[in-house]
């Protein structure tokens, strides 16, 4: 599977072909260089290891300085890995090649889109789980409006099952959608525009895979 990685921009709006309003996200991506090359022989797997994101030399360790100087490149602040990354016919991936945005790309692709989700912090069961409240605000329900309720069965099991919706930590996951289409590429700018949301607060990491 090919892939880039990039950041999450922000979000806009564009018109298709039949006048309709589509919300998009707006995601710079790109150029990414090829810092590992792993093959069936020496990995046991076949993948493509990709740099994206420029990083300052002290803040990285020698051995990674090490790994990112046999790629001729230099330090970078993130590493993926795409599984069967495979190149065009007749031609292989070599160390320190730049992969561009629009090399993979194209308008009207469907590609998916994996990211972290904006973290929300503790939340309770009705922001979490969408539960409606016990009750409404009468019969004497003045401070059950936002309760998750009963959780337990009875004497037997006299336990809370695992997975119970409860209240806890909310977002900051991973995240992939899928089969978001290519609006529209700016190869100069290394800008792709994509139809819906992508999960993640603006200036993210975000990858694109196809």
């Amino acid at each position: 599977m090919s892939g880039i990685i990039g950041k999450k921009i922000g979000m806009t709006s564009l018109f298709d072909e039949s006048g309709r309003n589509i919300p998009c996200t707006v995601i710079q991506a790109g150029p990414c260089v090829v810092t590992q090359i792993k093959t069936t022989e020496t990995d046991g797997y076949e993948a493509v290891q990709l740099a994206w994101g420029e990083k300052k030399e002290k803040r990285t360790s020698k051995p990674m300085k090490g790994h990112f100087q046999k790629a001729n490149t230099t330090p970078k602040r993130t590493l993926v890995e795409f599984r069967d990354f495979k190149a065009e016919e007749g031609a292989e991936w070599s160390l320190g090649q730049t992969i561009e945005l629009s090399t993979l790309f194209e308008e009207g692709d469907f590609i998916d889109a994996v990211g972290t989700s904006k973290g929300k912090g503790h939340q309770g069961v009705v922001r979490r789980h969408n539960f409606r409240g016990v009750g409404d605000a009468t019969h004497g329900q003045h401070n059950r409006l936002r309760a998750p309720g009963s959780i337990g069965a009875a004497s037997y099991p006299a336990r809370v099952f695992k997975g119970m919706k409860m209240a806890g930590r909310m977002g900051g996951d991973r995240v992939k959608v899928f089969n978001l289409k290519v609006v529209k590429i700016m190869p100069e700018e290394n800008l792709i525009v994509v139809s819906g949301a992508v999960p993640g607060a603006k200036n993210s990491t975000v990858i694109l895979e196809k």
